[in-house]
């Protein structure tokens, strides 16, 4: 994952962990949702299949049930199941069909496809990051995180899984020093980030956060 991020729910590529169209849940980091970055092989072998971004908004993910979304990522996901198929042990197969799922919200579908992708690719940094951030959105912040760390054994630097491991820290752990510490090293190895504004404003708003605790602690 140089990184080229795929999912509908996204500025660029490079940016996908900043916004998302649907939010686990309302109001989350003042309104920031994590993303999961994406592959460049994943996105090569999902250009022969219609990318959720191009539907019309009325098609849009938050517009859609979830049967509706998972009807529309098995549409999506045929192509490169048929050609599962003849390849079962494709790695960027399996990482574009998690990727399908992931971006229709189903995640624990994501995750299988992803876990496969990892036993032939386990050193992949992004594809790990994703399926940390499926696991978040599944709820289970304690197995996200841990994902997150073993992708940054292997890509230390890697923006995308320090930003999101920074939000689980705070939002699923209320980890606050540890998430200012992932995101202060994301701004330190990357200062031309393209997220930079909302991580600087992430970061403002948890030493708030701190400061706020000591303030109500000390009295």
């Amino acid at each position: 994952m140089t990184e080229t991020n795929r999912t509908p729910m996204r500025w660029t590529r490079e940016s996908a962990a900043l916004v998302a169209a649907v939010c686990l849940v309302a109001g989350i980091g003042g309104g920031w949702s994590i993303r999961g970055s994406r592959t460049a092989a994943a996105s090569n072998v999902s250009t022969s299949v219609p990318s959720a971004v191009a539907q019309p908004a009325s098609l849009a993910p938050h517009a859609l049930t979830p049967a509706q979304l998972k009807e529309m990522a098995d549409s999506q996901a045929a192509p490169l199941l048929d050609k599962l198929k003849f390849d079962p042990n494709n790695p960027d197969l399996l990482a574009g069909i998690g990727n399908l799922y992931y971006d229709a919200q189903q995640y624990p579908i994501a995750v299988d496809y992803y876990a496969r992708t990892l036993k032939f690719r386990p050193a992949d940094a992004s594809v790990r990051t994703d399926m940390g951030t499926a696991f978040w959105f599944m709820g289970n912040a304690d197995r996200a995180i841990a994902e997150f760390n073993k992708a940054l054994t292997y890509v230390p630097d890697n923006p995308n899984t320090l930003f999101n491991r920074g939000l689980v820290l705070w939002k699923g752990k209320t980890d606050a020093a540890g998430a200012i510490a992932d995101w202060g090293k994301l701004l330190a190895v990357n200062p031309e980030y393209q997220g930079k504004a909302q991580v600087e404003q992430l970061l403002d708003d948890a030493k708030s956060h701190i400061s706020a605790t000591q303030a109500v602690k000390a009295n």
